[in-house]
């Protein structure tokens, strides 16, 4: 993983004040609130609207850590437009990490994004992002904060992404619905956007991390959030809407379920996990959690309806598994321009992650795979290839 910076701005914590850890409004909600176009978790009123097909399918494209300055790798672009026209999705996620510190004004900011956007955008794909750790990390030369991109992603035609939620930790927590095929205004399917922060505070009650990963985590408001919508969704519906959640960083169950264990480290312990829960890829280096377990996956657990959590920010790990009837697991990097694997083969695990829903009755199966920048003609020379950025369209422009 990339040097940290200092600070995570997505929470204020002060000594001894443990309990402001899930209270604190984080400056992206302060700096963006609602205009009244959209419900707090939900889309623009003018979005466009996602429905399954007439034969019960929707298809899903997880790209991840396109994390990059606003010269992106011209091989991250053509690797998300040539997965684009071999799947044909219905929906994009970015998820996390879009940009990188690099971006050092605001039109580089706009650059940047604007560039792993318009594959999806000039095929009129309905998309949305999720936060990661170094969206941010270009805000001291760009000034741009997340609730700034956030208002520049909400220019574009076919974002998906919400407004923020008072109160709400994190930017734009996101759910995005799928209407049935046969009735399309039955809910049949829901896509969970978090915002999984950026980077663990320098101490907490004068305790300091070392020793302890230092990213961010989930708060327990996200957490309440999640159940109460679930349960309003519930309500609503009259009966558990099934989905799949994306966050940026991964839950200590990711890590949990890879070894069979919480404090094993063995071939043998990987392989009883792998046996147990039917993991399937590659993890070629730790995951990267927070210092404390959220309690996310217990809630999914107790809804019953959030069918996967899937992550990035580490970008060479590509498995995934069903722990105890949750599937867990990880898109590969998608960006060139960021770190991969070593020597020769830094560009070996470049792709996208691909998820197939159908419908059945009350219920939905999803098979997913990966499509690799390997499998489609995609040159993997383990150098950097720098683009002129594309052009900014006229309402890019004017924010």
């Amino acid at each position: 993983m990339p040097e940290r910076l200092p600070m995570s701005r997505r929470t204020v914590l002060t000594a001894g004040a443990i309990g402001a850890v899930s209270a604190a409004l984080p400056l992206g909600a302060a700096n963006a609130q609602t205009t009244g176009t959209s419900a707090p978790g939900k889309p623009a009123a003018t979005a466009p609207r996602l429905r399954f097909h007439e034969d019960r399918t929707f298809k899903v494209i997880q790209f991840n850590d396109t994390q990059d300055d606003e010269r992106t790798d011209r091989r991250t672009v053509e690797l998300m437009e040539k997965v684009l026209d071999q799947e044909k999705p219905d929906f994009v996620v970015i998820n996390g990490d879009v940009i990188s510190s690099g971006c050092e004004t605001r039109l580089a900011v706009k650059q940047a994004i604007n560039n792993v956007v318009q594959p999806m955008e000039s095929r009129r794909i309905p998309w949305a992002v999720t936060y990661g750790n170094h969206d941010e990390d270009s805000l001291p030369a760009s000034g741009v904060d997340e609730a700034g991109m956030l208002e520049f992603y909400r220019s574009y035609d076919y974002n998906l992404n919400a407004e923020n939620a008072r109160g709400l930790t994190g930017t734009s927590n996101t759910i995005v619905s799928i209407a049935s095929a046969a009735k399309k205004n039955r809910e049949a399917f829901a896509l969970w956007l978090l915002d999984s922060g950026r980077y663990a505070p320098e101490n907490i009650a004068g305790q300091d991390f070392t020793g302890y990963p230092d990213w961010d985590w989930l708060r327990m408001d996200q957490v309440s959030w999640y159940r109460e919508q679930s349960q309003r969704l519930e309500q609503r519906s009259g009966r558990k809407i099934p989905g799949l959640m994306f966050i940026h960083i991964a839950l200590w169950e990711h890590r949990f379920m890879w070894w069979g264990g919480v404090d094993t480290r063995t071939p043998a312990d990987a392989a009883r996990g792998k046996a147990r829960h039917r993991i399937t890829g590659e993890r070629n280096e730790d995951e990267c959690p927070g210092p404390f377990n959220s309690g996310m996956y217990n809630a999914i657990l107790e809804r019953g309806d959030v069918k996967g959590v899937f992550v990035g920010h580490d970008h060479i790990n590509d498995y995934y598994g069903d722990y105890y009837g949750v599937l867990l697991g990880y898109a590969p990097g998608t960006g060139f321009g960021a770190y991969g694997l070593n020597g020769a083969e830094r560009n070996r695990m470049r792709g996208g992650r691909v998820f197939e829903l159908t419908e059945n009755g009350d219920d939905v199966s999803i098979q997913t795979r990966v499509v690799y920048a390997r499998d489609l003609g995609i040159d993997l020379t383990a150098n950097d290839q720098p683009m002129q950025p594309l052009p900014l369209g006229p309402k890019q422009q004017s924010i």
